[in-house]
């Protein structure tokens, strides 16, 4: 199983970042490489067993779960269900925590998933540094 973790520090107050990215549809306004998205069903976003399935700038096609979402630990944590990506059993968790020197907040995005062996490299990059890295330094620019 292969473990990502990647954290920053946003100049921002936790309740701000969180409330930009609480939505599990709002991709699309704050994370650049995502095109569109929709809640299956109707549901509300909000709602844990609820289905987003968007598509990346790339053309790509996910379908992700919402497994948890705490506005007291400022957390959501989500499985893929579809992906091209070739990961397997991914549930990843995106948590935000107040700095009390200062307005900022320190956030963390972290990952499990099994993939093939000779993906490990490739899929780590992606995903740390083209999806978590590049989310959180558009958050820190919206706070610029």
């Amino acid at each position: 199983m292969i473990r990502l973790y990647v954290s920053s520090v946003i100049e921002a107050s936790a309740d701000n970042v969180w409330a930009r990215v609480r939505d599990f549809n709002g991709l699309p306004q704050w994370h650049p490489g995502i095109a569109d998205s929709r809640i299956e069903n109707g549901e509300p976003a909000d709602r844990i067993g609820c289905i987003r399935h968007f598509h990346t700038r790339d053309g790509g096609t996910i379908r992700e779960r919402l497994l948890a979402l705490s506005d007291y630990d400022f957390s959501c944590t989500y499985e893929i269900l579809e992906s091209a990506m070739g990961v397997a059993n991914y549930v990843a968790t995106l948590k935000l925590t107040p700095v009390t020197d200062g307005n900022r907040c320190f956030a963390e995005w972290s990952a499990e998933f099994d993939c093939d062996e000779s993906r490990e490299r490739e899929l780590t990059r992606t995903i740390a540094d083209g999806v978590f890295q590049t989310g959180f330094n558009a958050l820190k620019q919206h706070w610029r």
